[in-house]
């Protein structure tokens, strides 16, 4: 009988859309590259979903991200990607986390009831802790490196954490890996050098910033406002999701 996902099966085959829909995968990071990452997987037919993130749709976001419109600024990103989702497959779980992961609030997530991790977060610290509690429970995990500041979204690929090379975020975290002991990881990069933002700061929002009064988080928090497209981070989370699903796949083969 067709459905949605009957396309999809013509390549994957019936027990493989089976397994797919019984999988959970937590994506921690709900911007320019979790979005799409989403996006992909709730049309690949995963059954189940945790999403992780704390920001509300910014206007700047409108560029890049999936999620992003004129009706959605202001709106929690969680639950604008949950409508999206439910309104692609009615028939998918999501659970929704409105908080930023942190070290200190890791213990809040089911981790042994992940299928797999997204790490799509922006900091060193809530990276490495995703990566090290995935290694603990043994659970598959691919993590996003720099995406801002490229334009080349041919140079995106897939490796594991040790073969990469230029992405300044990379490094960072090979050498924080490597005091860990983690000896491998797999990670969507660009071997882009990454272009300095034009120094013009009547676009910038750390002199303008529209995020609403009295919010929380917001994005001057960070050292540098990285540059964005709408087709480098894009790319970089339909990657992500199409490993997911090989990942997955070949699994149920074995």
């Amino acid at each position: 009988m067709l459905n949605q996902f009957s396309r999809t099966e013509l390549l994957l085959g019936h027990e493989a859309m089976e397994n797919l829909s019984k999988k959970r995968v937590a994506v921690f990071g709900i911007g320019g590259v979790g979005g799409y990452v989403c996006e992909a997987l709730v049309r690949s037919g995963i059954g189940a979903f945790d999403l992780i993130d704390d920001d509300k749709v910014c206007l700047t976001n409108l560029n890049r991200q999936i999620i992003a419109t004129r009706k959605t600024v202001g709106k929690y990103k969680t639950d604008v990607m949950m409508e999206r989702m439910l309104d692609i497959n009615p028939n998918v779980n999501v659970t929704v986390h409105k908080c930023f992961f942190l070290p200190e609030n890791a213990d809040d997530f089911p981790f042994k009831e992940y299928d797999y991790i997204v790490d799509a977060v922006d900091t060193v610290t809530a990276k490495l802790e995703l990566i090290m509690r995935a290694q603990k429970e043994g659970i598959p995990i691919i993590s996003a490196m720099g995406a801002g500041n490229k334009l080349d979204a041919g140079r995106l690929k897939i490796a594991d954490i040790y073969d990469t090379k230029i992405c300044p975020l990379a490094r960072v975290m090979r050498r924080e890996l490597k005091k860990r002991g983690v000896t491998k990881l797999k990670v969507v990069y660009s071997d882009e050098e990454p272009k300095r933002p034009i120094e013009d700061m009547s676009v910038s929002c750390r002199t303008n910033c529209i995020c609403p009064p009295g919010a929380q988080h917001k994005c001057t928090e960070r050292r540098d406002i990285p540059g964005s497209t709408a087709f480098v981070p894009a790319v970089a989370g339909l990657l992500i999701a199409g490993e997911i699903v090989k990942d997955l796949t070949c699994a149920t083969k074995k």
